[in-house]
């Protein structure tokens, strides 16, 4: 009798485990794969929309570099042409200063005053146009000699200019912002003999 009412237990789970399983929930499958079918299509829809607007994207990236390298290449090109501009008015005014010396005039004198005055005018308007662009003269004479901004073409002996300092200037030194443009060409004092 317990082994007939073990047997029953056992149908009886038999019977709750094929009752779990319905028609019903077989029929769900189709439509699952159905929907999981449509979500795999449109991922790859957006896949490759997505694709697109990264290779659009790159190419738009591949057009700006190369529109700044233009533009650089440009502005590299015409650097100068600012202090060109302002240069062209020193060449007007060195014109005007040689006209000054051969006018019309009887007076010598007057001409070369004249013309003198126009090239000073003129050298002071190029220092002018020079400072601008921050281009400055170093001063040398009576400083104390510096190898990194000045250049010593020979030595002298000086007594009124102590020795290892700055005794002429043959051609000045010019600084542009936070750089040695040109050193200057200097005579270098010696000291007294």
């Amino acid at each position: 009798m317990v082994e007939d009412k073990k047997n029953n237990d056992i149908e009886t789970e038999e019977v709750d485990i094929e009752t779990t399983g319905t028609d019903e929930d077989f029929d769900t499958f189709p439509d699952e794969a159905e929907h999981v079918e449509q979500d795999i299509a449109a991922l790859q829809q957006e896949a490759g929309e997505n694709k697109d607007r990264l290779l659009r994207l790159a190419a738009e990236f591949e057009n700006y570099k190369k529109r700044m390298e233009r533009e650089r290449d440009t502005i590299v090109k015409y650097a100068g042409e600012n202090i060109l501009r302002e240069l062209l008015n020193t060449l007007d005014n060195l014109d005007r200063a040689l006209e000054q010396g051969t006018a019309d005039s009887q007076d010598v004198q007057k001409k070369l005053d004249g013309m003198v005055e126009g090239v000073d005018l003129t050298r002071k308007g190029l220092l002018s146009t020079l400072e601008k662009f921050e281009v400055v003269p170093l001063e040398s004479v009576g400083q104390e000699f510096n190898p990194n901004e000045q250049e010593a073409l020979t030595m002298e002996a000086s007594d009124e200019v102590p020795a290892n300092h700055v005794l002429v200037e043959f051609a000045r030194g010019f600084r542009f912002k936070d750089r040695l443009l040109r050193p200057a060409k200097v005579v270098v004092s010696k000291g007294p003999e």
